[in-house]
Order: structure tokens, then C-alpha cells, then sequence
């Protein structure tokens, strides 16, 4: 079977059992790295990006496509050590490794960084239209909202004013998040975004606010239309609550009888 192996014309064996001493010898022998106990999920992968087949038997080398990678090299992530295959002839993929001091962190950084590959996968492949982001969409809307309550009387007008202050909001919970002004910040770009100038938006790292069409930050138009629905769905179930009835606790008996 070792021979068989050989024959294929490879240097890299990988293998998902244990590989014993005769056969490794014998690989090293012939020039082969032999690598053993490979993850099941993690050969799969490795296939799809080195350009590679998984094969079970060994009969026919013609039929096996071999895979290429410039380097493969061992190295250190914290306590543990791993194998690295970069240059890939399918270098369409990469591992990203996750860190933190506990398990409840790495389970919050796994939750946020599936979020984000999701965002970017729906974005790509369903709903390729973007949005400013940086607070520049919030202010636009709520300009738009201003200019059609104008045009409404009574309760509507308010209803529609107090959704404009809500979307003005998000802004400023950005700013407060980066340690800012949130209140200048704002004012400032409420004055923008009311001369008619909607591509103005905060530009985090400076402090100020900035044109962020020409810094390139863009959101999911997609995500920011399942965000302000779900905002406003919320929003009508707490306001159908017109009552809220409260049962008085049940007095406790003493088993002894006393009071």
C-alpha cells in the first residue's frame, strides 16, 4: 500500500488515522511528508483550496488529481501547535483563528464573526445594494421623515417626529461608543444633512464628521432595512399594550398555624 502511495508522485501524505513507524519510515525514505490524525472537516477543506481529491484506495494513480501549496510549515498559536498551508493553488479560503480568556469571549467573538460573514455573503450572492454607514443613512431618513411630517396634521405628525428622533439616535449611540461628543457630533451633522448634504456621516478615528462616501464606508442595504423593521415591529407591539395587569402574590400559610 506504501508503495502504491508512492507511485502517485507526491511529497505530502495526509492522513485522517494514525500513520505507524514502518510506514512513516518508509515515506521519509522516499521523500514523502507523512501527516496523520488530520481532522475529518479540516482534510475537506484542505482539498477545496490546495485543488486536491480524497481518496480512499490507491490503484490508480492517473485518476488522482494532485494538489500544490508553496509552503506548509509548523507553527505556534498560543499553547498549541499547527500545521499552515499557504499558497494555495485555490487560495480563495483562510482560517481565522479566534482568541480570548475565556469561553463566554470566544463564543461572543465566534457569534459576531458569523454575523459579519453572513452580512457579507447575503450581500454578495441576494442583495448587492449598499448604504452609507457611519450614521450617514440614519440622518438621511430622518431628514425624509422631517420633510413628510410637515405635511401631516395631529397625531400622525408626532408619531412621525418621534421616529425621526429615533433614528437620529443611533448616531449619537456611535459616537458615545467611541468615547465622542455625541451631541456636538450630531448637531453638526443634522446642520449637514439639512443643506441637503447626505453623504456626511462621523468619521470615527479622527473625531469629526466626514464625507464617508470618499472614506468608502458602506453598509448592507439589506441588513439596514431588517434593522429598521424589526425597530419598528417592536415598537408597535409595545404601543398595542394598553394596560398591564398585575396579580397580587399569593400569601404564603404557615404549616405551624401562625400568624
Amino acid at each position: 500500500k506504501c508503495e502504491r502511495i508512492a507511485a502517485h508522485g507526491c511529497n505530502v501524505f495526509v492522513n485522517r488515522q494514525l500513520i505507524y513507524n514502518r510506514p512513516e519510515q518508509f515515506f521519509s525514505s522516499k521523500g514523502i511528508m507523512a501527516i496523520e490524525h488530520a481532522d475529518f472537516d479540516g482534510v475537506e477543506r484542505l482539498a477545496l483550496v490546495t485543488g486536491t481529491s480524497i481518496v480512499s484506495t490507491f490503484d490508480d494513480p492517473g485518476s488522482v488529481e494532485l494538489g500544490r501549496c508553496d509552503k506548509i510549515e509548523e507553527i505556534m498559536i498560543g499553547e498549541q501547535t499547527v500545521l499552515r498551508f499557504s499558497g494555495c493553488s485555490a487560495g480563495a479560503a483562510c482560517s481565522v483563528v479566534l482568541r480570548g480568556a475565556n469561553s463566554q469571549l470566544l463564543d461572543e467573538a465566534e457569534r459576531s464573526l458569523h454575523d459579519a460573514l453572513c452580512v457579507l455573503s447575503q450581500t454578495a450572492a441576494v442583495e448587492s445594494r449598499m448604504v452609507l454607514g457611519a450614521g450617514c443613512a440614519e440622518l438621511a431618513m430622518a431628514s425624509a421623515v422631517d420633510e413628510a411630517a410637515a405635511q401631516e396634521q395631529g397625531k400622525i405628525a408626532l408619531a412621525m417626529d418621534a421616529f425621526a428622533r429615533a433614528l437620529r439616535a443611533l448616531p449619537g449611540i456611535i459616537a458615545d461608543n467611541a468615547g465622542l461628543d455625541a451631541a456636538e457630533l450630531v448637531g453638526t451633522l443634522k446642520a449637514h444633512h439639512a443643506r441637503g448634504e447626505h453623504h456626511m456621516g462621523l468619521d470615527i478615528e479622527k473625531g469629526v464628521v466626514g464625507d464617508v462616501q470618499a472614506l468608502g464606508i458602506t453598509e448592507s442595504f439589506k441588513l439596514k432595512y431588517a434593522m429598521v423593521n424589526s425597530a419598528v415591529e417592536a415598537a408597535e407591539m409595545v404601543i398595542r399594550v394598553d394596560d398591564v395587569i398585575k396579580a397580587a402574590p399569593r400569601k404564603r400559610e404557615d404549616p405551624y398555624g401562625r400568624h
